[in-house]
């Protein structure tokens, strides 16, 4: 059975589509079959993040019936598919439900998740990507304005009747301004999937085009980003596994 997932933010610059790239890569390395497709077609950042910008065939193309599905499906060095959107201005387009549907339908059966990186915001785009999943991802910061537009992003899932499977509490920094774990449940009222630490290996991953995941596997965000893979299979949080060092570090701090 194919899951349909869109990992969604209600703000922008939470690390969404850090959490796409490195929980599809968590996913692959557990044997399963995955698909990400960038819904974003007005600031896509994807391809950006995986170090393959320029795809000769984008979503956009399939969506105008330029091009078949299959033609837009490229295969990461990392194991799982990604359906690219275009970077370019000249090609950016506001995508209906319907028509995206027509697309994830195609897929269905071909994989056990598609992961849809949705435009940040509560706009037409993002509704878009969350109405056409069965579940959906809440990427936030532990901040106050993160987690109001959050809470509104939450509000939209309901009224599509799209299943909110719970919270990850992107680049966490323990500062005495965040919101504690137990105040973000409390605030949005959901499960906590997974609880990334801000990690200087994630910015040089990004800069180097590769997830964390497998450019520094042993990181602390790494760890963190396969702990909400394991999450996503087994349906309960499981608490990532950390090094002494990094127990003691911790401690420490």
């Amino acid at each position: 059975m194919t899951r349909i997932v869109c990992v969604a933010s209600g703000k922008g610059g939470v690390g969404k589509t850090t959490v796409v790239s490195n929980v599809a890569t968590a996913l692959t390395e557990l044997d399963q079959n995955v698909v990400v497709i960038d819904s974003n077609m007005h600031t896509s950042n994807l391809g950006l993040h995986l170090g393959i910008p320029l795809y000769p065939i984008t979503l956009q193309d399939v969506l105008k019936g330029k091009a078949k599905i299959k033609d837009a499906l490229y295969h990461h060095p990392n194991g799982f598919r990604v359906v690219p959107a275009d970077i370019s201005l000249a090609k950016r387009m506001t995508v209906k439900p319907k028509q995206l549907m027509s697309v994830i339908y195609k897929l269905i059966g071909d994989a056990d998740f598609i992961l849809i990186d949705a435009m940040a915001g509560l706009g037409q785009e993002a509704m878009s990507a969350i109405e056409v999943a069965d579940e959906m991802i809440t990427v936030t910061n532990p901040e106050l304005p993160a987690l109001t537009d959050a809470f509104k992003l939450n509000k939209v899932a309901d009224e599509v009747e799209t299943h909110n499977l719970g919270v990850v509490v992107n680049r966490i920094k323990n500062e005495a301004y965040e919101f504690s774990i137990d105040g973000v449940k409390e605030f949005l009222n959901l499960p906590i999937l997974g609880l990334v630490h801000e990690d200087k290996n994630v910015r040089k991953s990004i800069g180097n085009k590769e997830p964390v995941v497998t450019y520094k596997p042993g990181s602390k965000a790494s760890r963190e980003f396969r702990a909400i893979a394991e999450t996503l299979i087994a349906g309960e949080y499981k608490k990532p596994k950390y090094s002494v060092g990094q127990r003691m570090l911790g401690w420490i701090k």
